[in-house]
């Protein structure tokens, strides 16, 4: 383990049991302005809460939905939002904050002043989790290194489809139809099933201990805090273990990963183990891609297991059409298809490039890279080289760094030398997201299906391209690849 992973989550109070929010409990939720956190201030807010947040990066696509449902937001760090000298009955009874802020910004005014006062600070996560426990809904967790955005997101289009009316996080913008409202990471509904995206990173999926664990796949990322592939097993199977006695897990083993894992669950974990499907038979899948199809099995199966009627399986296997920036369509403009996509990691890389290629076949294809931190870029640097170089044009924009302080350990040059090395075309580095939008709109030609890829701000590249070249973004919950 880094320095950093063991900084990640520093003065956090630990998971704990999910407990129901009490009517008017008051949170305070930094970071708000986020895809997860943003989730947090909602459904704490549906639960009956009475929530207040604050971002100092500004409204987001993810803050809409919460200024429409009339939550305080405030677009700065200031401890007088735990101190409350106005009025000290109103100081919130715990924070809610994303674990990294404690190794980003461990001085935070806000953590100290929670400090003073003895006011918990936890993991937004735990406020999801608590309501969760509020709705009595039964929980069920979507994990794996990659598809968790995409498969959560079906799996809500499943249930909606099905009259179910589930609650759900997920970490990308839901349209309207499946929000039931304003485009927002968060939904909640009267249904039986709480859904949510359980994500590895530093335990953050602690928090949740679901009675249906759906396992996609597993392989080595956050290399910050997981040594090796090894590490990653652990955590999986760690989190499972926690799980009620009672629980199932749903497992993709025609992954490696978690046929690992579940062979070790299988020696004495008391859950039950299901197999996804691993016949298509016959489904329409109206997501492109081979990631995209397991990620259908795996809807189908968690179809099977919930009692939802066959027909409307196969309605949303074939109908569902993603989520926020998961090969969203931005726009077409001047026959030049510009697309948005969350992917981050060698393998969601690769396997984005194959649904492009599958549904643009034979058009040129440009992948621009914004990398996620440096020390994921330094470690996996040969293998996004690799997948990269499968491109006809490859563009690398400025690292973004996240939570990395070590700004010195590579950089965007340095990985578009490495995949002009492997003998694919001539990488470019232009610089800012802002500059390598510029340098597209110069060079690309009618016919060409521009992919935009990254973590940070590259959703810029995207948006930007599009108003260069003349058109006007479709925006989430429309038009999507």
């Amino acid at each position: 383990m880094t320095r950093l992973a063991a900084e990640i989550g520093k003065g956090l109070a630990p998971a704990r049991e999910a407990r129901p929010i009490r009517p008017f409990e008051r949170i305070h939720v930094l970071g708000a302005a986020g895809a997860g956190a943003s989730a947090a201030v909602l459904l704490a807010h549906r639960a009956g809460a009475l929530v207040s947040g604050c971002d100092p990066g500004g409204p987001s696509p993810y803050s809409a939905a919460l200024v429409e449902a009339g939550i305080d937001l405030a677009w700065r760090h200031s401890p007088e939002h735990v101190l409350r000298p106005d009025d000290p009955r109103a100081r919130p009874e715990r924070l809610a904050v994303t674990k990294a802020l404690t190794s980003i910004d461990p001085d935070n005014p806000e953590l100290r002043a929670a400090v003073e006062l003895g006011i918990p600070a936890e993991p937004w996560q735990q406020v999801v989790a608590d309501a969760a426990a509020t709705t009595g809904q039964a929980l069920l967790g979507v994990a794996g290194t990659h598809g968790k955005s995409t498969t959560t997101g079906w799996l809500i289009d499943l249930l909606v489809r099905a009259g179910r009316d589930p609650s759900a996080f997920v970490g990308a913008l839901l349209d309207t139809r499946l929000s039931g409202g304003t485009p927002s990471t968060a939904r909640w509904g009267s249904g039986d099933v709480f859904l949510v995206e359980a994500d590895e990173y530093a335990g953050n999926f602690d928090a949740y201990r679901p009675q249906i664990i759906v396992l996609l796949n597993a392989e080595w990322d956050h290399p910050d805090v997981f040594a090796d592939e090894e590490a990653v097993f652990a955590a999986f199977e760690r989190w499972i273990r926690n799980a009620p006695r009672d629980a199932a897990l749903i497992a993709n083993v025609a992954d490696p990963g978690v046929v690992h894992i579940a062979e070790r669950l299988s020696v004495d974990w008391p859950g039950e183990i299901v197999a996804v499907d691993d016949d298509a038979h016959g489904l329409e899948i109206g997501l492109a891609g081979p990631a995209n199809a397991s990620n259908a099995l795996a809807v189908v199966t968690v179809g099977h297991f919930l009692g939802v009627p066959e027909s409307v399986i196969r309605e949303s296997v074939a109908g569902f059409k993603g989520v926020g920036r998961r090969l969203e369509l931005k726009g077409e403009v001047g026959g030049v298809v510009v697309l948005d996509d969350y992917g981050h990691h060698p393998t969601a890389i690769e396997r984005t490039l194959q649904a492009v290629r599958e549904r643009y076949p034979g058009r040129p294809v440009w992948a621009v890279y914004e990398p996620l931190t440096y020390h994921r870029t330094a470690s996996m640097l040969d293998r996004f080289a690799e997948t990269l170089a499968t491109a006809d044009h490859v563009l690398i924009a400025d690292i973004w760094a996240g939570r990395d302080q070590d700004t010195t350990i590579t950089s965007a040059r340095a990985l578009a030398d490495a995949v002009s090395a492997r003998g694919g075309p001539a990488a470019v580095a232009p610089g800012s997201v802002e500059q390598t939008a510029d340098y597209l709109a110069r060079e690309v030609r009618a016919g060409d299906v521009v992919l935009v890829m990254g973590g940070g701000r590259s959703y810029v590249i995207a948006a930007r391209l599009v108003e260069l070249l003349g058109g006007a973004e479709t925006g989430p919950g429309t038009a999507r690849a």
